[in-house]
């Protein structure tokens, strides 16, 4: 499998945890996603996007790393290129570091729909910011997760759902149907080994972890 990290613009927490889950990765930064390579100890292999949103002291910070560089004026976000480019480059599985938060929750949102149709693509991809996962819940397999005892979850639905389980949880569900804007799904808690399964319909857990170390 060869797995790529993207970093992109929004906020990230570099813990030890993050660390350790892309370490060995290959890397693609993404506009301003550059400023987290120092933070998390890695160089990219390409640096792309229109660079509108890069200081002069990030880019003297990475004078090495090779960048290409895209018009302004684009039909494409710069995190979008980099995903392409990292499939194009082989990426199997890719972690998107900093999809969350930051000045543009519209590209928050993308971030989550390009991981649902990643992973309808038989693409698994990882959504983190150090302090929130997300990962798509795609229909039929029994999805198992090794969140700590407490941690907070929610399943976010883009359509209704049929056949949602739910194990491992202070409210678990037993193959229920979930009307689209249900608000059911929300801020649960694991209890056990948490395990979610989908008959029908899309949808991502996304996990708060316990409060990050700060490194």
């Amino acid at each position: 499998m060869s797995r790529f990290v993207i970093l992109l613009g929004g906020e990230v927490r570099p813990t030890s945890e993050l660390k350790a889950q892309i370490a060995d990765c290959r890397v693609i930064a993404a506009d301003s996603g550059i400023r987290h390579a120092s933070a998390l100890g890695l160089v990219p292999e390409l640096w792309t996007g229109d660079f509108d949103s890069v200081s002069d002291q990030m880019s003297a910070a990475h004078p090495d790393v090779p960048r290409e560089v895209h018009p302004r004026d684009k039909d494409r976000t710069d995190g979008e290129i980099a995903i392409e480019a990292a499939l194009g480059l082989g990426a199997t599985a890719l972690v998107l570091v900093g999809a969350f938060g930051g000045e543009r929750p519209d590209h928050a949102h993308l971030h989550l729909t390009q991981a649902m149709k990643l992973a309808e693509a038989g693409v698994p991809t990882l959504l983190t910011s150090g302090a929130q996962e997300g990962q798509a819940l795609l229909n039929g397999p029994r999805h198992r997760f090794d969140y700590a005892e407490g941690t907070l979850f929610s399943i976010l639905a883009f359509t209704a759902l049929s056949g949602l389980t739910v194990e491992g949880a202070k409210w678990p569900l037993d193959a229920v149907e979930v009307p689209f804007g249900s608000s059911l799904t929300l801020s649960n808690e694991v209890r056990g080994r948490l395990s979610i399964t989908l008959a029908q319909g899309r949808a991502l857990l996304m996990a708060h972890l316990n409060e990050p170390e700060k490194i």
